[in-house]
């Protein structure tokens, strides 16, 4: 999809820049009963944007749920969108399983190192390709084995993986196909829409299995990745977190396409919202 098409031709779509945050409820309509004032959460409002502010307010019934008691806001504000891409492609799309040989390109990333974890806590063999200054993050994360893509390519190695994760799309079904085993599955997160809508096809006609779209938004999803985090099996990873005044360098670094984890904008000292009934 065009970034015209979805931000505005003219101007932007969305005033209010913004897809994850945590914060601090503020009021309540009359009709909410799973949140009172002073609770603390974490919601995603996605496509809808708006998070980028000192207010937003939330559907009670949308994609709101309580913070995890062991993070802070700054690392909390990271969970909502890296984790639940992970979780739903790992999870709900491709149903990895313990023993199962998983290779994760573009490891270091927001959604790459969620899937470093995940896989393993689903008990995969986890295989990282990430740059030589980020092997020992995504050794800590759980990967038993690091490519570094500078040096090495994985896809012409000769080793054979159940499933190839490309966080990142650098690794078209073109390339990864020499590294799935026959039967294998590749997960495409990201990638070149003629990849997107070809891949499946491809893959099909060299015995494999492409799983890409769009990652579920759901509230389901979310408040599994927040009893992940609470059960000691998943943490974030923040790369820095600037002030809100910095938000042009903080979104200069993001699009400089070497960040580790996530970036975090801290909007305010006690962020807080309002939930719609």
């Amino acid at each position: 999809m065009s970034g015209d098409w979805f931000f505005g031709i003219r101007g932007l779509r969305k005033q209010v820049l913004g897809t994850e945050f945590s914060g601090v409820v503020e009021a309540v309509g009359q009709d909410v009963t799973r949140y009172a004032p002073g609770d603390a959460v974490i919601g995603y409002p996605g496509a809808g944007f708006g998070a980028h502010a000192e207010y937003i307010a939330m559907p009670a019934d949308g994609k709101l749920v309580r913070k995890p008691f062991t993070l802070g806001f700054d690392e909390a504000a990271a969970v909502p969108f890296g984790a639940t891409t992970a979780y739903d492609f790992l999870v709900n799309k491709a149903a990895i399983t313990s023993g199962e040989r998983v290779l994760i390109n573009g490891a270091s990333g927001a959604v790459g190192t969620a899937s470093v974890q995940i896989a393993k806590f689903l008990g995969a063999e986890v295989t990282a390709v990430a740059s030589a200054k980020n092997a020992g993050l995504v050794r800590k994360l759980g990967a038993e084995h690091v490519i570094d893509y500078n040096e090495r390519d994985f896809a012409a190695e000769g080793q054979l993986y159940d499933v190839v994760v490309d966080t990142v799309g650098t690794a078209p079904f073109v390339r990864t196909r020499h590294a799935l085993r026959p039967g294998g599955r590749m997960v495409m997160i990201s990638g070149k829409t003629s990849d997107m809508i070809l891949g499946p096809l491809k893959a099909r006609l060299a015995g494999r299995r492409m799983i890409n779209g769009v990652a579920s938004e759901s509230r389901e999803n979310l408040e599994t990745v927040v009893k992940l985090i609470n059960d000691g099996f998943y943490r974030p990873v923040i790369d820095r977190t600037d002030g809100f005044d910095e938000m042009r360098l903080a979104h200069a670094h993001v699009d400089a396409g070497h960040k580790t984890g996530s970036v975090v904008v801290r909007v305010a000292d006690a962020p807080a919202l309002k939930l719609v009934g």
